[in-house]
């Protein structure tokens, strides 16, 4: 199997359900409909390289909580499940929809610069995660007073501009936002 930067993490397999080899995964997708029958996926530990996943094809899935339960081809077992709990689940991105207009995949944003209208450079994006209302970029830079973490509500408020060409997120945040 070839792998690229296009495989994105998705999900992370959190336990079993059932006797069938069905698995509960805490998804990372926006849409639980992201997790369809037929999509091929991969799942590997997450300290180890892509390269050592293993394919899988998803049999059904359902709704599960705040996540997805779903059937893996091949994994029919609680056995066979159960050694797949901790596993992060990908997908390559060619293989789902386009994205709608000003929407990004989370895996894209890791590493761009931030810079601010008035603050200039503020550092690169370390991570997202989500909240009720808006995703949230974690920022972080190095300065000589040590690591400065500023929190982002990804919102059009905030995120001025997305420019996955130049590496480049331009932010317009409210005097006061950036706390010493």
């Amino acid at each position: 199997m070839q792998f690229s930067d296009t495989w994105l993490t998705i999900g992370k397999v959190t336990g079993v359900h059932g006797l069938g080899g069905n698995l509960k995964v805490w998804s990372w997708a926006q849409s639980p409909d992201t997790f369809s029958k037929g999509l091929a996926v991969v799942l590997k530990n997450e300290d180890e390289t892509l390269d050592s996943g293993r394919e899988y094809v998803i049999g059904w899935t359902g709704k599960y909580k705040k996540g997805v339960l779903l059937s893996l081809e091949g994994v029919s077992t609680r056995d066979a499940s159960e050694s797949l709990v901790g596993k992060l689940v990908l997908v390559d991105k060619n293989n789902l929809p386009d994205l709608d207009e000003d929407t990004w995949y989370w895996q894209d944003l890791i590493g761009l610069t931030v810079v601010d209208a008035c603050e200039g450079k503020l550092g690169t994006v370390a991570q997202l995660f989500p909240t009720g209302a808006d995703d949230i970029l974690v920022v972080t830079d190095k300065t000589p007073q040590g690591k400065q973490e500023v929190l982002i509500p990804m919102n059009a408020v905030f995120v001025k501009d997305v420019n996955l060409d130049t590496g480049v997120i331009t932010t317009e945040l409210p005097q006061g936002f950036i706390t010493d």
